[in-house]
């Protein structure tokens, strides 16, 4: 695995979500240990968007 096939999107805010990302060739996917998984993306940056996004949401909201 390289150092950039899984790097953190956005620290834990500690809402019982850590958000990261994870290349799967051309692809990046935001993923939650919650079970979330944002769509992928060529973007890098809108992976750690939607990551972000995700973490910002509140509890049982659409990014939950």
């Amino acid at each position: 695995m390289h150092a950039h096939d899984q790097t953190p999107a956005v620290p834990d805010v500690g809402n019982g979500h850590d958000a990261t990302t994870t290349e799967r060739g051309s692809f990046a996917v935001a993923r939650c240990i919650c079970g979330w998984a944002g769509p992928a993306r060529r973007s890098r940056d809108r992976a750690r968007l939607d990551a972000a996004g995700h973490m910002a949401a509140p509890p049982g909201g659409r990014g939950a």
